[in-house]
């Protein structure tokens, strides 16, 4: 099997753009010149004892991709550091992972003064600084290091999201990112003409192993922006002549909030891939951009890869052979989803079960130094993905949240998924999250996080009239709660943090409105009150505290 380094080599005589950020540029040829020259550094910084651990705490700059190549050449391991991660919760992700050398920039410095990271001052460099440049002038024009390669060791350390608890270290290999990016870009249709533009986080996987790395696989050309930016979407695809961009989460939406104009669809773009985007988004991006979008469902870890086709309806994920959803309790198949004449499911309880693959276990390739997690996600000999799905009678995969978005109210259990789509629906909502909130009797209450379209006025007795008037509505999923933000707590990679907003309830900063009878009015002081004394009164105030 090729490696990602083999990839990289291969393009070190080739003159095409391999890399574009802001006015700047550089040949493939130049990108691997510079790739050697870090390799060069990086050996120079190796700690002498410990694991060759190299964490980049950077945004969206070219010395990522040189770094990340040079590591490639060095036989060194890329620790990805998420920015948005703040003093334990930082300090945690460099002890964890064992970071030898840690490279970023002078806007994060500050970050890493402020917590006990354990890497020697020496090796702690911002690539602003007279050190870098010294460092890297001295490297530059060197032919590639003699370095023996296991190209099945460890070479990146890619943190989960962490939307539901401690992020976890997943592995990935040289081999194993070659691979994902010959065949994804094989899927997308990559050729040396294209221009792929990354806006997504390069730390997290989906920016690697869908954006970056097939450039280096099939010889094509990456546009990176520093950071995404809704507003610059559409003129970054212009300037750069982008004919391909991957997203995660919520930039769809993010991009169709924007001011609409008539030539929207005069741009170069003609296919924008990833996972995560809102099922109502799809077709109006698509429309208004002139592209085709190509949403489907995977994970850091690699275990299960579900994509969409033309038979796929529109609220499912797609097929993927091998893909089952099972009970985790029991390990058992789930029955065939069934639906009445508006779609809405009729057996969730017994047809949703955990998206999982027991062909996928043999290709997950672990977590650093937690045991216990790689039990997790893959004891049975069956890869677990914690995602919460149902299957059609077709063979059609449909995500019904994470494996925290069950809700039980009044003994009824459902997923938080179906009612966050019929939320979306209304016009007035951009962005829907639905999640369990403790009721001062026993199990859940629905709370939902409304973002509304930019200048809608929503009104709470149209809102619950609508909502009503949905025949897919469960009995029990009209939320109690509504709570009005102008952007809720996510990750760098857009994913709503539902663990903040669970945390938080009705007793926010933002206005929450209050389902009362036949309609919804907001939520006064004396009504939290009353809340909490219910509570209280009932021995559940521990929930709230």
């Amino acid at each position: 099997m090729e490696s990602f380094s083999e990839q990289l080599w291969a393009l070190r005589h080739t003159d095409r753009p391999g890399l574009l950020f802001e006015d700047d540029a550089w040949t493939h040829r130049q990108l691997v010149e510079t790739c050697v020259a870090r390799a060069h550094l990086l050996l120079e910084l190796r700690p002498s004892s410990g694991p060759f651990h190299v964490g980049l705490l950077l945004d969206n700059v070219p010395e990522f991709c040189f770094v990340t190549g040079g590591a490639a050449f060095a036989g060194a391991t890329i620790v990805g550091i998420n920015p948005t991660r703040r003093g334990a919760e930082l300090e945690r992700d460099l002890r964890h992972t064992a970071t030898g050398v840690l490279i970023t920039e002078d806007r994060h410095l500050s970050l890493v003064d402020e917590v006990d990271h354990g890497v020697p001052a020496e090796r702690v460099l911002s690539i602003d600084s007279e050190r870098w440049r010294e460092l890297s002038a001295r490297h530059g024009g060197k032919r590639r290091p003699d370095v023996e390669l296991d190209s099945r060791a460890p070479f990146l350390l890619i943190f989960t999201s962490g939307t539901t608890g401690q992020p976890k270290a997943a592995i990935c290999s040289q081999e194993r990112l070659a691979r994902m990016a010959r065949v994804g870009g094989e899927f997308r249709g990559l050729t040396a003409d294209d221009v792929c533009y990354q806006s997504m986080p390069m730390f997290h996987s989906a920016a690697l192993f869908a954006g970056w790395a097939p450039t280096i696989a099939h010889g094509c050309t990456m546009a990176m922006r520093r950071r995404f930016s809704a507003s610059g979407f559409l003129p970054d695809v212009r300037r750069f002549g982008a004919t391909q961009c991957n997203y995660v989460g919520k930039p769809l939406t993010y991009v169709l909030a924007t001011p609409e104009k008539t030539d929207d669809a005069d741009n170069p773009l003609q296919l924008a891939f990833g996972n995560e985007g809102a099922v109502h988004d799809i077709a109006r991006f698509e429309k208004r951009f002139g592209c085709r979008v190509q949403d489907s469902y995977g994970s850091t870890e690699g275990g299960v890869s579900i994509s969409r086709d033309a038979d796929t309806p529109p609220s499912a994920l797609g097929k993927a052979p091998g893909t089952l959803i099972l009970d985790r309790e029991t390990g058992e198949e789930c029955p065939v989803a069934r639906f009445d004449e508006t779609g809405r499911l009729l057996n969730p309880e017994e047809a949703i079960g955990e998206i999982a693959s027991p062909e996928g276990a043999a290709g997950f390739e672990g977590y650093w130094n937690n045991e216990e997690a790689v039990h997790e996600r893959t004891h049975g000999n069956v890869y677990w993905t914690g995602d919460l799905g149902y299957r059609d009678a077709d063979g059609h995969l449909y995500f019904a949240g994470r494996g925290f978005d069950w809700l039980r109210v009044d003994g009824e259990n459902f997923a938080a998924a179906p009612v966050e789509r019929i939320l979306t629906r209304h016009p007035g909502v951009a962005l829907a999250a639905v999640y369990a909130v403790p009721d001062e009797e026993i199990g859940d209450q629905v709370m939902a996080a409304l973002v509304p379209v930019p200048d809608a006025n929503l009104d709470p007795a149209e809102l619950h009239a609508f909502l009503s008037a949905q025949a897919d509505m469960g009995t029990k999923w009209m939320p109690r709660y509504l709570r009005l933000a102008e952007d809720l707590p996510r990750t760098e990679t857009h994913k709503i943090l539902k663990r903040v907003l669970r945390r938080q309830r009705w007793e926010c900063d933002d206005p929450v409105w209050i389902r009362d009878g036949d309609g919804y009015r907001p939520l006064t002081p004396d009504d939290a009150a009353r809340i909490r004394a219910r509570f209280e009164a009932r021995g559940r105030l521990s929930l709230l505290d």
